[in-house]
This record gives C-alpha cells, sequence and structure tokens, in this order.
C-alpha cells in the first residue's frame, strides 16, 4: 500500500474543514491540488472517504473511522520525525572546549581524534588555557564547555568527575631518589624543586600535600608549562613534581617515580549550572565521558 503522510494530512484538513478550498487554504495546496489528493488516497485504499456534494463534503463511514484514528497517528508520527532529525541534527556544529595545560596535552588530542572520527560532521575547537581562564570561559559562555582540575568554588557551575590521576616526582637519573621504586614526599625536604605556578590547578594540590608532610623545600623555579619543568630539572636546576597523567617522559635523563602515600587530583568536566548544552556539546561530553571511563578502567 502506497499512502503517503501528505495524502493523510490532505485527508484530515478536509475532514475538518468540509471544504475542499478552505482545507487547502490551511495546508497551502491549491483546491485542485486537495482534490487530486483525496482521489489518489481513496483510489489506493479502494474506499470512498468523502461524499462531495455542490455545497459541501461529507464524510463516509470509512472516512469517519479513518478521521478518528488519524489525529492520534499523525501527531505521533511527526513526533517521531521530529526526534530523528534532532538527533541527526546533534552530529553537526561547532563545539568549544576550554582545557587546563596539562589535561590538552594528555588527553584533548585522544578526544579530538576519536570526535571527528565518531562525529565527522562536529567541528572540535580547543582552547589551552589556564585553569582559572577555563573557569572564566566556561562562566561567560565563551566555551560550551570545559576540562580542568575539580575547582575548589562550584556553586555556579555543574562538574562531572571523569578520572583522577597521582603526582610523580621527576629527577635527573643521576639523582639519588631514582634509584628508589617509589619516593615518599617527605624524601623532597632540603630539595630545590621546580614547580608549576599557580596558574595551574595542580600546583595547590602539590602544595597542601608538601605541607601536610611538613616538608622543607626551596621552590627555585615556577613555570607554566611542563616542557619547561623537564628542561630545567634536565640541567640540573631542581627536581619537578608533576601529575602523572603527563607521563611518559620524553626521552632524555629524566626518570619519574611515584610519590607515596598518592595524592590525588579529580579530573572533571565543567559546564554552566542550570544551562542545557547544544546537541553537538552534548554529543562530545558524552563521547568524553565515555573514553574516559575506559581510561580510569
Amino acid at each position: 500500500m502506497n499512502v503517503s503522510l501528505r495524502q493523510l494530512k490532505v485527508f484530515q484538513a478536509v475532514a475538518r474543514t468540509r471544504n475542499f478550498s478552505r482545507a487547502g487554504d490551511r495546508i497551502g495546496l491549491t483546491q485542485p491540488a486537495v482534490s487530486r489528493c483525496i482521489r489518489d488516497l481513496e483510489e489506493e485504499l479502494g474506499l470512498r472517504l468523502l461524499d462531495r456534494t455542490t455545497r459541501e463534503v461529507e464524510l463516509t463511514e470509512a472516512g469517519i473511522k479513518l478521521s478518528g484514528a488519524l489525529d492520534r497517528l499523525i501527531d505521533e508520527l511527526e513526533s517521531v520525525l521530529l526526534e530523528t532529525r534532532a538527533s541527526g541534527e546533534q552530529h553537526r556544529g561547532k563545539v568549544r572546549v576550554a582545557s587546563a595545560p596539562t589535561l590538552s596535552a594528555g588527553l584533548m588530542p585522544e578526544y579530538i581524534s576519536a570526535g571527528a572520527l565518531r562525529y565527522p560532521g562536529i567541528t572540535l575547537m580547543m582552547r589551552d588555557q589556564s585553569q582559572k581562564q577555563v573557569m572564566d570561559s566556561v562562566r561567560s559562555g565563551e566555551v560550551d564547555f570545559g576540562l580542568a582540575i575539580e575547582p575548589q568554588q562550584t556553586e555556579d557551575l555543574h562538574t562531572h568527575r571523569i578520572m583522577a590521576d597521582s603526582f610523580s616526582l621527576v629527577c635527573r637519573a643521576d639523582h639519588p631518589l631514582a634509584q628508589r621504586q617509589q619516593v615518599p614526599w617527605t624524601a623532597l625536604n632540603g630539595e630545590k624543586l621546580v614547580l608549576l605556578d599557580y596558574s595551574s590547578g595542580s600546583r595547590p594540590l602539590i602544595d597542601r600535600a608538601l605541607a601536610a608532610k611538613r616538608v622543607r623545600f626551596e621552590v627555585v623555579q615556577e613555570v607554566g608549562h611542563l616542557s619547561t619543568a623537564f628542561r630545567m630539572v634536565e640541567v640540573g636546576i631542581g627536581l619537578s613534581v608533576v601529575p602523572a597523567l603527563f607521563l611518559p617522559l620524553p626521552q632524555t635523563g629524566l626518570v619519574s617515580r611515584p610519590l607515596t602515600p598518592q595524592v590525588r587530583r579529580g579530573i572533571v568536566l565543567v559546564r554552566r549550572r542550570n544551562r542545557s548544552l547544544s546537541p553537538a556539546a552534548e554529543a562530545v561530553w558524552q563521547l568524553i565521558v565515555e573514553m574516559a571511563g575506559r581510561h580510569h578502567a
């Protein structure tokens, strides 16, 4: 049976108005086009649905039965079609994600690559920013959402923790601590350290861990990027404490050792509270949650 949605909508318009011309006005068709749709529908069904007179149109018994069922069926069908179209539209568009530096290097390349494969119609634009800038960009709406170290103040934000990692010591291979399989925080007592500056979300966690163990140390350099820290460690300026996510180290004369007891930093997706994401941004958000779950497992 070859009955179209257009034919059924035309029939419903005629059934409601009892007039071909008024039905045509309602749905944007000419009177001859309405007549043709009704004729084709009746031929396809093999039934007369309407009795036509010079002044009005009356429904036959078959027409009354069909009209009574069509309102619900057409509404349900249109709802399904709209949902299907929305599902397709979520795979197109531009999504902006702000990301803290260590996460930009350690996680985002994989997410961007996977997003391009799964959603070729979505352009994922990353903004590599400091922790504070990530939060500011999310709050201002300059980006759809952010990837950051779990913040302390989140009253106006919605956060979703996707994983956690710990910290490691980075030192030269000829340093005495390099001979250990793992290094207690207290072993850093009296050492010179090259640390990330306070634009990093990790720095407050490192400070608190050292303070909790009553470690006395000297910060000889504060840097914005771990690649800079590694170079300074390599030439003997000091040791460094880095997120384990940034490992393995580049091919240098450096080694990394886990710091104990573990201090965990949460990694979260963050967006404005009570604000819905666009379909494209929601698709990317869920992709990152899925990939992070596999990574963590």
